[in-house]
């Protein structure tokens, strides 16, 4: 946080430290950070491009693909290769919104000015899970037309009036806003941006292939809840995948993690010391 950041705050109307007032403070400091510009022009940039690569590759192939291949194509899920690339940059930009303050001690400043930390806490991951939802329906719709262009015959191609298709659009980007707020919660919890961005990472990344040791019946009761085979097989697939949750499951879930953190992450800042 920079000492432009601390003049624009201070100006900010003294009153009742309420929500209102936090949600001011933290647009102010969200809109002034260059790592929300930098992150979000890179998740664009990942997602809509990575949507382009991937499908330009089946025009071509098709008449060498086999039936079975052709059958289980998703001309939806597969435009949004990017969001694994997209969620850990989401879920980086809410750790660094809380972390970024610990490290440069702007925490002590945001407390005076809001001294009801889960008061704080609340604007930011509001401030956050806005920000982020609006970039991920940004990300989600572009990847989406994008992906289509280049879906030339005899590849299917999908449009928003098909049945699932606009649902598991917009889920993708409401995933993303998710995933900014789990780490906002997971920063709060953890304080420290390499810790927090690495336990995201692991959740992401390195738990499923973990799980493809287990049985398959455990294999299965686990993956299901995982955030990214939730979004692979449940929020972005018109066709899902056996033994996924269902879409609004899934949403369900994820909301259900978010909340889980970001109380465990209020109830701590309420309790330690910044």
């Amino acid at each position: 946080m920079s000492q432009a950041v601390l003049e624009r705050t201070a100006r900010l109307p003294r009153g009742r430290s309420g929500f209102p007032q936090a949600v001011r403070m933290e647009s102010v400091k969200v809109s002034t950070l260059r790592s929300t510009w930098w992150i979000s022009a890179l998740t664009l940039a990942g997602t809509i491009g990575l949507a382009i690569v991937v499908l330009r590759y089946y025009p071509s192939h098709w008449s060498h693909m086999s039936r079975a291949d052709k059958a289980s194509f998703d001309p939806v899920n597969d435009g949004f290769t990017g969001l694994a690339l997209a969620q850990l940059l989401m879920a980086a930009f809410g750790v660094l919104a809380i972390t970024s303050e610990y490290s440069g001690g702007m925490i002590r400043s945001t407390l005076a000015a809001m001294p009801r930390r889960r008061t704080m806490l609340a604007a930011k991951a509001a401030v956050i899970g806005a920000f982020a939802l609006v970039v991920g329906e940004i990300a989600a719709f572009g990847a989406f037309f994008a992906g289509q262009l280049v879906l030339t015959s005899p590849v299917p191609h999908a449009t928003l009036g098909q049945p699932g298709v606009a649902r598991a659009v917009l889920l993708a980007g409401a995933y993303l806003g998710l995933m900014a707020l789990i780490g906002v919660g997971i920063g709060a919890i953890v304080r420290r941006s390499a810790a927090a961005v690495a336990v995201i990472a692991g959740l992401i990344f390195v738990l499923p292939p973990i799980t493809l040791a287990l049985p398959d019946s455990v294999q299965h009761s686990v993956q299901r809840f995982l955030p990214e085979i939730i979004a692979e097989n449940s929020l972005t697939a018109v066709k899902p995948v056996a033994y996924s949750l269902s879409a609004w499951t899934g949403l369900g879930m994820l909301c259900l993690y978010a909340a889980v953190l970001l109380g465990a992450g209020g109830w701590l800042l309420a309790r330690r010391d910044a």
